[in-house]
């Protein structure tokens, strides 16, 4: 039975030394969990990069929202394409669609031809497409090295037979990791689907350090976002997660 790689979102240097720690393979590394992940500072990338034991996958991501992107935005996605390689990254991931919700296989080749010596992900804006497996075929004649996909729905566990079509599709010709929503409950049943790689968050929030808050104020914009929570990484959950999957 083959290893189960498993990829844990970051968002911090701290989040990648826990997962390096604990034998988790790869980070994807991202800012911004509030928009669902955007690209991160070139420093933090050198810092992550600079951590022994782990491989790391720079979110390639202008803004949050949708993967429809200007040209303006293409040409920093190329960019950041290189600034991470620059900075000691292993793979780049991203995601790009036409207006008409498919895979915009043209930019994909020019992202994956950008990121030469990298590994490239298609994340989930796979899941956001008019027509679910073609997406696949698209990002497979596109030369990525894996797609990112809970199967067209918000969680992995509730597309795991779209996971398992793309599995079908693929034929071994690109990698399949199933990601939103993995925890211990449903790792195994996911891997069962034969995807080559399971991404979870194992997040858990803590409360910071500040003693005095001012009250009238919400630099988010937002009174439903905790300013004052911190994003750390559940190691019993990601322990789980590998129990679970025999690791």
């Amino acid at each position: 039975m083959k290893k189960m790689v498993c990829e844990l979102c970051a968002y911090s240097v701290d989040a990648c030394r826990v997962a390096a720690r604990l034998g988790v393979d790869r980070v994807e590394l991202c800012a911004s969990p509030a928009e669902g992940g955007v690209t991160p500072s070139r420093a933090t990338i050198e810092r992550v990069s600079a951590i022994e034991g782990i491989d790391v996958s720079v979110m390639i991501r202008p803004r949050g929202g949708d993967f429809l992107y200007t040209d303006d935005e293409f040409q920093t996605m190329l960019a950041d394409i290189k600034h991470a390689r620059e900075a000691g990254a292993t793979g780049v991931v991203f995601g790009i669609l036409t207006s008409d919700g498919y895979v915009d296989v043209e930019r994909t080749r020019q992202l994956v031809e950008a990121s030469q010596g990298l590994e490239t992900t298609f994340h989930r804006a796979v899941d956001m497409t008019a027509d679910y497996e073609q997406a696949v075929r698209d990002v497979i004649a596109a030369g990525c090295t894996r797609i990112l996909t809970s199967g067209g729905y918000d969680k992995a566990i509730d597309g795991i037979e779209n996971i398992r079509r793309a599995v079908a599709v693929a034929e071994g010709r690109i990698e399949i990791m199933a990601g939103s929503g993995v925890v211990a409950d449903n790792a195994a049943r996911l891997a069962a689907a034969g995807v080559d790689a399971l991404h979870f968050s194992a997040k858990r929030m803590v409360v910071g350090g500040m003693q005095y808050r001012n009250p009238r104020i919400y630099m988010g914009g937002s009174t439903s976002v905790d300013e004052f929570s911190l994003r750390v990484v559940d190691e019993q959950e990601v322990l789980g997660i590998f129990q679970q999957i025999g690791r």
